[in-house]
């Protein structure tokens, strides 16, 4: 199976990807959608240029598609960059959203290839601890009452994991974010052949949301 993964650089598209490699499938792109548009209705923003690093690390090549970021249209703009590559599949992180989940479904359907979205419907709670497990990450945006300046640039482990749920179950906000409280970024993973280090970074925070912006990062060796 010649597969490609949508990739983001978040928690969710990096657990994706991890299950179809567990398959043994032939992952033969990662794909990252950069829009124009921070609001995007579909894709990831802070950090994208990061997957280039990724790339790099895993020996995945990496496919950008560039957007306006523009409803519906950034969905043609996928689809486009999609029609060129020889798959069979798309892999995708959507857990919960339906606008998501329906547009990357009909995409596949009109090209004829299929649609793989493993964590769909999965305990959101669980795939967050089992982010915290397997993958180095850090949460390097955040929209939400309740996830203060001082999440910005964070990364979860054990240590911290058990307070930001309970900051979650506080002030109601999605486990896994899939309301746009807060986004993640994956600097280790147990397939990086090497971790992405920050090397420089600038925090964004207008006091009610904020976003973590690396400056400058590189690939260092894991032991």
């Amino acid at each position: 199976m010649k597969v490609a993964a949508l990739y983001s650089g978040g928690k969710d598209s990096a657990y994706a990807l991890w299950w179809a490699l567990h398959q043994g499938w032939d992952v033969k792109y990662l794909v990252n959608v950069v829009p124009e548009n921070r609001e995007s209705y579909m894709f990831h923003v802070p950090n994208v240029e990061l997957t280039e690093l990724v790339s790099q690390s895993t020996g995945i090549p990496l496919v950008r598609v560039y957007t306006k970021g523009e409803k519906e249209k950034e969905v043609l703009d996928l689809k486009r960059a999609l029609e060129k590559l020889d798959i069979d599949g798309v892999v995708s992180g959507a857990i919960a959203s339906e606008y998501q989940r329906r547009r990357i479904d009909h995409i596949c359907e009109e090209l004829g290839i299929r649609s793989f979205a493993p964590l769909w419907h999965k305990d959101q709670e669980l795939i967050l601890r089992d982010a915290v497990k397997f993958f180095q990450f850090k949460i390097v945006s955040v929209s939400a009452y309740g996830l203060g300046k001082e999440y910005l640039g964070k990364t979860i482990d054990e240590n911290n994991l058990q307070k930001l749920i309970e900051v979650m179950e506080r002030y109601g906000i999605n486990k896994a974010f899939e309301g746009g409280e807060a986004e993640t970024f994956v600097f280790d993973a147990p397939y990086f052949k090497k971790k992405i280090v920050v090397v420089d970074y600038e925090i964004l925070w207008d006091g009610r949301s904020g976003v973590y912006i690396v400056k400058e990062a590189k690939l260092v060796d894991k032991y």
